[in-house]
């Protein structure tokens, strides 16, 4: 759902659209215990919501990626949350640069999980090789080149680029 235009548009989790629907993670962390994140809370790792949230983002996806969750808030963890920011803000400067300079039209979606699910040196790695040989290809072409770069480093490292169900 990078940045949908229209009406329903995410604002993100703690929107006053979101706040006002009453998302029980945000009621709970933000109104009750007064904690940014889940993890923040002394009572996380006894939390039954917090752990099926967990389980389910191993199995499954929704409208959002969720492989890197535990990656994420490992890293979240160890480093804090504005070297976190600071990483995203990256991936999504490359997300752009796929997305302005090798989408074709059809592949947003796969852009925007092959940024989520990458390390960024792999992102780099394909943005890098798919420029190097893309100058004179149509956009068809460019965007075929980068979906193949991308995906022989997925299936060398067993990501999955398709939202699980």
């Amino acid at each position: 759902m990078y940045h949908t235009d229209g009406v329903s548009k995410c604002q993100g989790c703690k929107s006053q659209n979101r706040i006002a629907v009453g998302c029980p993670f945000i009621t709970c962390a933000v109104k009750k215990k007064g904690v940014e994140f889940c993890w923040d809370c002394n009572e996380s790792d006894q939390c039954e919501r917090w752990k099926k949230h967990r389980d389910s983002g191993r199995k499954a996806d929704s409208f959002k990626c969720y492989q890197k969750l535990e990656d994420d808030i490992n890293f979240i963890r160890r480093n804090g949350i504005k070297e976190f920011e600071k990483e995203q803000l990256y991936r999504e400067q490359l997300l752009k640069d796929m997305l302005n300079k090798f989408n074709e039209g059809r592949s947003k979606s796969y852009y925007c999980i092959a940024a989520t699910v990458l390390e960024i040196n792999e992102l780099e790695e394909a943005l890098n090789r798919a420029k190097e040989v893309s100058a004179e290809l149509t956009i068809k072409e460019k965007s075929k080149l980068l979906h193949s770069i991308i995906d022989e480093i997925a299936q060398q490292k067993n990501y999955h680029l398709k939202l699980r169900k």
